[in-house]
C-alpha cells in the first residue's frame, strides 16, 4: 500500500491536491467522555466550578475545527462553510458529535475529528476538579461524503 503523505524516499510531505476538483465535502465524527453520574448531574445543573461546560466545549470544538491545519502538520487549510457540534449528556458521560462541511479539494475528516477531540478535552478540563476518573473514548470518523471515497 502506498501512503500519499510519503514521498518516494519515505519522507513525510503534504499531498498536492491542486488537480482535484472543488466539491462539497462533509465529515462526521463522534466520541464520548465517560464520567460519574454525579458529575453529569452537576454538569446538567451548571454547578461545576468552571461554569457552563457544554457551551464552552461547543465553542472550543468550533474553534479547533477552524484551526486544524495549524495543529496537524500535513493538513491543508480548508474554508469551512459549517461546523455543527452537539454535546449530549447521558447517564454516565457526554456524547459528542461534530459535522464539518466545506467546498474544497480535500475532505474535512481531520477537522471533524479535531473538533470532537477538543470538545472532549474541554469537558475533561472543566470537570476534572470533581471527577478524576473520566476517560475519553471512541473518537472516530463515522461518515464522509464528497471526493473519491464516501462512506
Amino acid at each position: 500500500m502506498k501512503l500519499s503523505h510519503l514521498d518516494e524516499t519515505g519522507r513525510a510531505r503534504m499531498v498536492d491536491v491542486s488537480d482535484k476538483p472543488v466539491t462539497r465535502r462533509v465529515a462526521v465524527a463522534e466520541g464520548r467522555v465517560s464520567m460519574a453520574a454525579a458529575t453529569v448531574a452537576l454538569l446538567r445543573k451548571q454547578a461545576l466550578p468552571k461554569g457552563d461546560v457544554l457551551t464552552v466545549a461547543q465553542v472550543a470544538a468550533i474553534l479547533a475545527a477552524k484551526q486544524t491545519a495549524a495543529l496537524i502538520p500535513m493538513c491543508h487549510p480548508l474554508p469551512l462553510t459549517d461546523v455543527q457540534v452537539a454535546l449530549t449528556p447521558e447517564e454516565e458521560g457526554i456524547a459528542i458529535r461534530a459535522t464539518v462541511t466545506t467546498q474544497a479539494r480535500t475532505g474535512a475528516e481531520m477537522e471533524a475529528l479535531t473538533a470532537v477531540s477538543v470538545a472532549a478535552l474541554t469537558v475533561y478540563d472543566m470537570c476534572k476538579a470533581v471527577d478524576k476518573r473520566m476517560t475519553l473514548e471512541g473518537i472516530r470518523l463515522i461518515h464522509k461524503e464528497g471526493g473519491k471515497s464516501e462512506w
